[in-house]
């Protein structure tokens, strides 16, 4: 989502730097890194909320043509949404990297404000090549006379000449399907509506300072996140990355 990693707020307060790990205790046994879960914790969760605007059209099924027609026409799709993973630790190690996400969306067209019934967001799916990453959004949304839509977006994260990790990670195009389309379902269907919107750069810094952590390790699942995040992003745009970073400093 166009992250940074420094910054982030833990528990309501600024999260020090990074957890580093513990001294050896003795040769035999080693500390284990500050903040470590034991299988006896509790989970700890970490929430953001992300706000995106853009352009839609009904009845275009491709997000390109969708977003220049509806700018053309002033029609505008927005959504602030708050992504939780309950289960840091497990977020990490699950390769779909799910959260739940909840909000509303934003769109004259569909008629104002529409709450998120169920969310779904899935951080950096590797999408059939070993360098290409997709987010995606599922939003079960209902319009003032009771008609069930889905939200289904997908940011393209991969890495093409020239600096893109910026455009990649803010960009996410979105179709509208009719009904309630669940994630394990085609979610390829002709849509009723299409467009692009983005994250912009006022509403990314402030997205900075929404990260919050619930739970008995806030500085753990910090760290597990930025990794995380980081080492993605060096997996699609490390050979890009790697000419203006300098070694000491990649993940």
């Amino acid at each position: 989502s166009g992250f940074a990693t420094s910054g982030f707020a833990t528990s309501g307060s600024a999260m020090p730097g990074s957890a580093t790990p513990g001294a050896h205790a003795s040769p035999a046994k080693a500390a284990s890194p500050i903040g470590a879960a034991s299988p006896t914790d509790p989970p700890t969760s970490l929430s953001f909320t992300e706000e995106m605007k853009g352009h839609i059209a009904l009845d275009v099924d491709a997000p390109e043509q969708g977003h220049a027609l509806g700018r053309s026409l002033g029609q505008r799709l927005s959504f602030r949404l708050t992504i939780t993973a309950a289960d840091v630790e497990r977020f990490v190690a699950e390769p779909t990297h799910a959260a739940d996400a909840v909000g509303h969306v934003d769109c004259d067209v569909l008629g104002g404000r529409l709450e998120v019934e169920r969310g779904w967001f899935n951080l950096f799916v590797q999408d059939g090549e070993a360098s290409r990453r997709r987010m995606r959004y599922l939003l079960h949304l209902r319009t003032q006379e009771g008609t069930p839509l889905t939200l289904t977006g997908h940011k393209d994260v991969h890495d093409d000449p020239g600096a893109d990790v910026w455009p990649d990670t803010s960009t996410l195009y979105v179709r509208l399907l009719a009904g309630h389309t669940h994630p394990d379902h085609d979610t390829t269907a002709p849509a009723i509506g299409a467009g692009i919107v983005i994250i912009r750069l006022g509403d990314f810094v402030q997205q900075l300072t929404t990260f919050r952590t619930t739970g008995p390790h806030p500085a753990r699942a910090m760290e597990l996140f930025g990794k995380l995040f980081l080492g993605e992003l060096w997996a699609v745009y490390g050979r890009s990355l790697a000419r203006v970073v300098p070694a000491k400093d990649r993940p």
